[in-house]
């Protein structure tokens, strides 16, 4: 039974993510803003909603190690596996915006948590805790975000020139219901899929350090996996590129702000090495638009992105 129920949470996964697909470059194009920006902004914070789920309730229950693992392990998740299965299906092409704000943002936002889950280094104390202040602190820049980005999709403001009317073959209701609704069924397929997987591999005995780097890490990221995969399918790479860079700052900045203003977040078993890992695949992401001729991430470098997720993964289990 809990493998048919896994196959059922792997196939709501995949009909949410077709649908959200759809409805949120018909929302794009409604709005004027490009298909990035839509996957920055609407499709990010609603393909995070496991990770806030998951993270939020572990810090509830005090299990703040479950917490952080679950953010380090969906961020390595979503920039080494997700953007290296996308960029085999589909190289993805930079913008002058990318390299300039949303990347480097990314950046900043896998050295915030270095720095505030870093006190044995910084401070010298017995032990990390990502105190209240810190939490609140990451709100903050979450805050200056998306107030950042919502402004400067609405462009410069210099032209008044009129704009030829946008063509949309579906009526906006039913674009919002699809967003909705496939926003539904990525988060409840998610959770169906999260709970049976843990299941399993409980019943195998792995150790919980591993299952929330890993497992459990993989699993949150599932909606992020097929809305990317569907949306390079659908040649919309922007789609899926800003998908998971939008994911991975809303997972620092407001899954971990909310989760440690509620409770002191311990990391635990998650060692600076883990977060320091997050900088360099963030890094990564950056020097890739400068390799080869184009600024892309092309399929040997999702490749290379494969191999090194593989590695940490291995590293992760024998450390």
């Amino acid at each position: 039974m809990t493998v048919v129920l896994l196959l059922i949470g792997l196939a709501m996964i995949l009909l949410g993510a077709n649908y959200l697909t759809e409805g949120a470059a018909d929302l794009a194009k409604r709005m004027r803003v490009s298909d990035f920006v839509v996957g920055l902004t609407v499709v990010a914070m609603g393909t995070s909603m496991p990770e806030f789920v998951v993270s939020f309730m572990s810090a509830l229950k005090g299990n703040a190690d479950v917490a952080v693992g679950n953010v380090v392990g969906s961020n390595l998740f979503n920039t080494l596996l997700i953007l290296g299965i996308t960029a085999l299906i589909i190289p993805l092409k930079y913008t002058r915006d990318n390299l300039k704000k949303d990347i480097p943002f990314g950046v900043l936002a896998a050295a915030v948590l270095f720095v505030v889950a870093s006190d044995t280094i910084i401070d010298h104390v017995p032990a990390n805790v990502i105190s209240r202040t810190e939490g609140l602190l990451m709100l903050g820049f979450f805050v200056i975000f998306m107030v950042y980005t919502i402004y400067s999709a609405q462009g410069p403001r210099r032209t008044r020139q009129v704009k030829p009317p946008v063509i949309v073959s579906r009526k906006l209701w039913l674009s919002l219901v699809m967003v909705i609704g496939g926003l539904v069924g990525l988060v409840w397929g998610g959770n169906l899929f999260l709970e049976n997987a843990l299941r399993i591999a409980r019943y195998f005995e792995v150790s919980e350090s591993v299952i929330a780097v890993t497992l459990l890490a993989g699993g949150t990221s599932m909606p992020e996996l097929f809305a990317s995969v569907v949306a390079a399918w659908k040649k919309k790479p922007g789609l899926a590129l800003g998908n998971i860079i939008g994911s991975n700052i809303f997972n620092i900045f407001l899954v971990l702000g909310v989760s440690a203003t509620v409770a002191p977040l311990a990391p635990g078993d998650i060692i600076p090495v883990d977060m320091l890992a997050l900088i360099v695949s963030s890094g990564l992401l950056f020097v890739c638009a400068y390799t080869f001729k184009k600024a892309a991430l092309d399929r040997t470098e999702g490749v290379l992105f494969i191999t090194l997720y593989v590695g940490y993964i291995f590293w992760m289990i024998i450390r």
